[in-house]
Order: C-alpha cells, then structure tokens, then sequence
C-alpha cells in the first residue's frame, strides 16, 4: 500500500513538474532601451554632402545616383553615424574607433535598460545574447559586456555576427554598393526577457510565436545582400535588384506557417478556398483579422511600401516603421524596436492587442514574431522630444535635392582639386 502510494505521488509530482516545465516556456519582455546618441553623431544634410564629396572618384552620374537616392529614401536630417565617419577617418578606422563605437551604444543601452528594470540587477542574467552586424573582435562583444557588467560565472552567452548591414562606409563608386551610405545608420536596442512567471505583473509584451525562414539555399537569395570588394578593391555591402524579390518570397513563405497560429478560422477557410495569388499581387490573407499592430523592419521605403502593399495595410499601419526610417535611418536589426518605441510613444498598444514584427537579415532570412501587449503601454522613451512632430509629411522637397541638386561637374573638379572647398554652404 505505501509503495502505491509513494507511486502515486511521484506521478503527481512529475506531472506538477511537466506543468511547470511547460509554464515556463512562456517568454516576456519586461523592457527594452533604444539608443539616442549624441548630437555630435547627428548626420544632417550638409555633413552628408562633406562626406560624399570626398570620394575623389565620384563623377557626376555617381553624385546624381546619391542624390537621388538619399532624396527618395525617405531618410532625412535627425539621423546618426560613427565619429570616425563624420570626422574623416571613414578609409581607415582603427580597432579603436570600432570599439569606442561599440562601448558607447551597447554600454549607454544597458546601463538604461537596467535603470528602467530596477528589479533585475546583471548579476541576475542566466543569457546573453548580442547580435552586432559584421564586427567581430576578441574578446567578443558578449565578454566585454560581462565583464564590464560584473555577470556570473556559469552565463551563457552567445556573440553573434555576420547577420547583415554593415559596420563601415563604401568609397568606391559601384551603385550596388553605394546604396548602403544612403540607408545605414548608428543605432540599437537592448531586451530584457525573462520565462519567470513571478515577474510576468512587470512584463510589457507575451511572445506568442516565432516563425524563422531561411531561403540561402537559393543561389539569388543568399547573394542579395552580400559584403564583398568592389573592382578597386574597396570593401562594401553590395544589395542586388533581387533583394526586394528575396524579401517578399521569404515573408510570404513565412506567413504560410505563421498564419494558421494567428488567424481565426474562418480567414484561414476563407484563403483556402481561393487560388493562393502571385507573389507580386499580395500574400492573400487578411492578417488584420488577427493582428491589430505592424512592425515592419525600417531597412528601406521600398521594403516598407512592398510588405505594405501585399498585406493591405493602411498609411496608418505602416506609420511606424516610416517614421523609424524617416527619423533614425535602417539600424539593421534594432530597427523594428525603434518603430514599437513609436507606436508605445503613440499611446497606440493596448493591454490583449496583438503585434507583428516582420525582420529581414543577409543571405535571405525573414523572422515574423507576434507579441502579445500585457499592459496599456506609455512609457517615455527615445521618442520623447520629437514624437508631437510625427508623423511628417512624407511629401515635403528633401533637403539633399533642394540644397544640391545644382552641382555640376565643373564644380566637383573643383572639389577633387581644392579639398577646402568641401565646406559648402
């Protein structure tokens, strides 16, 4: 009788502990800190033009290529970039500028990220993960955090690199690879998450699923976006025509699995019954039946406005990820972040709302993550001092068109002659 019995409650107690295990699995954002860096890392239109024009090989036809790329970005006058960049040292940064820039987003982050999670200390982190595009030095960014963060012992902590954009500015003059002086920005975000249920009460966001697509096993798809030396031998992130294409095939195979696990029954009955359109004529779900908020990822006006325009989103839904863009350039994967910031900034997420990030990265991938809002959410944020100015008319003349658009070859032959004449007005 006391075997069955001792029997008995070892079935209860693994039961308890196989409900525990799964209860665990839930995953919460307690916070997260975007970086607003210092006003001498502001990239305004004239420090822009200084920059281009000391390209010595820029010709006419490439000064145009920029100009009226950088006038249809949608990208204007509050972005920031490296120092190095700005001061004139874009051809050779040393190991010390890479780092310098590192330490001053990554360290201003978490020392905010843990002032607004007073609960949890760094000593408290179990993992840590840093993600920093393609600079990978040792000891890795993830050793100098712990232990410039005094973590324990037993972290696991996890570095990783080589997921897209680019740390570094393209002098040559190959378009493809110009491109990324037009659109890459200094920015980040740190996380906080957490699968303890006795901090849930604290927690901003539920995660409710993740889908990862991979399609780098298509040849155009892993070449896309690519860091590679141009015909001159300058380094740089070459983005193909086919980049767009990779980005819209990858979220709707994406969306094929995500939809079924957000979408009521009825929609997915709905899509059924019809013929899947083409990949150009939308993905042919009607995701707002499930979903009331989009994060889309800033990397482009074209990225946005495409994703837009299959899933049928309003100005409104795309609101945020424009005005991320248009304010703080693509800041690679910190850019979703940057366009939550907006809508929490906003007063827009409501407590059982639900959200969709939509991430794009290298070679290609596409992450779709639905957040669950816990709370009305209105916490002050990097968004603070200009959020009353948003949205921006997006229709307004640029600034680079309307102060440059008069530059002639005559006067870049004065340029590359007389470098003192890079102070223009």
């Amino acid at each position: 009788m006391a075997t069955c019995l001792l029997a008995l409650f070892y079935g209860f107690y693994c039961l308890y502990k196989l409900l525990l295990r799964r209860r665990d699995q839930s995953c919460y954002l307690l916070a997260y800190e975007c970086l607003l860096p210092p006003d001498d890392m502001k990239l305004s239109t004239d420090s822009c033009v200084k920059i281009v024009l000391r390209n010595r090989n820029l010709g006419l036809d490439e000064f145009r290529f920029l100009l009226k790329t950088s006038t249809n970005s949608g990208i204007v006058e509050e972005t920031y970039c490296a120092r190095n960049i700005i001061e004139g040292r874009e051809e050779n940064a040393t190991l010390k500028d890479e780092h310098a820039e590192m330490d001053g987003i990554i360290f201003d982050m978490l020392d905010k990220l843990f002032a607004r999670a007073t609960s949890i200390s760094p000593s408290q982190i179990d993992i840590l993960v840093v993600n920093v595009s393609m600079f990978s030095p040792a000891p890795s960014l993830s050793s100098r955090i712990v232990n410039r963060c005094k973590m324990r012992d037993d972290i696991k902590s996890f570095n990783l690199s080589g997921m897209g954009c680019t740390p570094h500015w393209y002098c040559g003059i190959e378009k493809s690879m110009m491109l990324t002086n037009c659109l890459f920005r200094s920015g980040g975000c740190s996380m906080l998450f957490t699968n303890n249920q006795d901090l849930k009460h604290q927690a901003k966001l539920k995660l409710n699923h993740l889908v990862r697509i991979h399609t780098g096993s298509n040849d155009d798809a892993c070449n896309c976006c690519v860091q590679v030396d141009d015909e001159s031998g300058h380094r740089g992130f070459r983005l193909t025509k086919y980049l767009l294409k990779a980005a819209t095939q990858g979220f709707t195979i994406n969306l094929q699995a995500l939809a079924p696990k957000v979408l009521p029954l009825k929609e997915i009955l709905t899509f059924i019954k019809s013929q899947q359109p083409k990949v150009a004529e939308g993905v042919g779900l009607n995701l707002k039946t499930g979903i009331e908020h989009f994060c889309i990822h800033p990397g482009g006006r074209a990225i946005i406005d495409g994703i837009g325009k299959s899933l049928e989103l309003s100005d409104y839904d795309v609101e945020p990820s424009r005005m991320a863009l248009h304010r703080f350039g693509n800041t690679s994967a910190a850019g979703f972040w940057y366009a939550l910031g907006y809508m929490e900034a906003k007063k827009r997420l409501k407590k059982g709302k639900k959200i969709l990030m939509s991430g794009f990265g290298a070679c290609f991938k596409c992450n779709n993550i639905v957040w669950e809002v816990m709370k009305d959410l209105d916490d002050v944020n990097v968004w603070k001092d200009c959020i009353d100015s948003y949205p921006t008319d997006q229709t307004l003349v640029n600034p680079f068109m309307e102060k440059y658009g008069w530059i002639n070859d005559d006067y870049l032959g004065f340029v590359k002659f007389d470098f003192s004449l890079l102070a223009v007005n």
